[in-house]
């Protein structure tokens, strides 16, 4: 019925088919999308929706039993309350309303049977750079349910832990930390970023002081990974997210931490980011 500012179908997402051009995309969070599937279910594998900054109505035509999960946000189905880190139920012709999250950006629907949209190159993750898998959702979309279940749920609510007001995030140096100064590093680790507007699933643009050159030339085309850290020539850093080209031109000097990588999913404009520079 309502889609929020963007909500789409993910699940792990394509990886290792850069060789095609193919990026990985997938949840922006993948931690969460596992945990929400895991809740209902289903295989970790199985498609969700994302969606960001909450907003979302939608109405089940069959009942159905649901998990939220990610960015906390406020629940209502028809005229009850719904809470978000467990399992909840969906009665035919019900809707569920999704506010706005206070902290976080991505909120996750898990539906037990995942959602059956067509996979394309093996996911249903929707791509926003290539334009690949299901278009975001609008309102109107019709989503079908799966069954991809694979076993009964057994927890009846997750301990997650609160997602912080500010974003510490673990960077490891290199492969072109040498393309910037030595004065470029030691601000970059104790100078703390703001989230730029401008981010979204593509990348995480840091507002704050630019990073100086040392290097000027042109660096050829090279493989990127999701987290990332890449250098722009107005030198404001950019940390890769899910849909991200499978090449780039610009420097990388450093790979945020894999295990971070969900935390930089979850970076909503205006929060402070402060990257921890591991020497490689």
């Amino acid at each position: 019925m309502r889609p929020g500012p963007l909500t789409t179908v993910q699940d792990l997402g394509r990886p290792g088919r850069a060789g095609l051009g193919v990026s990985p995309s997938g949840a922006a969070d993948l931690g969460a999308l596992r945990l929400a599937n895991r809740l209902v279910g289903n295989p970790e594998s199985a498609a969700c929706l994302e969606v960001t900054l909450g907003g979302l109505a939608a109405r089940f035509a069959e009942t159905a039993l649901v998990a939220l999960t990610g960015a906390p946000t406020p629940v209502r189905v028809a005229d009850r309350q719904g809470f978000v880190n467990g399992p909840l139920t969906v009665r035919a012709g019900e809707t569920l309303v999704l506010g706005a999250p206070a902290r976080g950006l991505r909120t996750y629907l898990a539906v037990r049977g995942g959602i059956d949209v067509p996979p394309v190159f093996g996911s249903r993750s929707t791509d926003l750079l290539s334009g690949l898998g299901p278009e975001p959702v609008r309102p109107g979309t019709r989503l079908p349910v799966g069954n991809a279940a694979t076993g009964e749920p057994t927890v009846d609510i997750a301990p997650v832990p609160a997602l912080p007001d500010a974003l510490e995030l673990r960077v490891l140096a290199g492969p072109r930390a040498d393309w910037v100064t030595a004065d470029a590093i030691r601000l970059l680790a104790r100078q703390s970023y703001v989230v730029s507007p401008r981010s979204n699933r593509v990348g995480v643009r840091l507002d704050g002081p630019p990073l100086e050159r040392a290097r000027q030339d042109e660096l050829p085309s090279e493989g990127i990974v999701r987290g990332a850290v890449q250098v722009p020539p107005d030198g404001k850093p950019v940390l890769f997210l899910a849909d991200h080209p499978v090449t780039g031109g610009y420097p990388v000097i450093g790979v945020v931490e894999p295990a971070d990588t969900d935390l930089l999913g979850q970076a909503r404009p205006g929060q402070r980011v402060t990257l921890r520079w591991l020497a490689g």
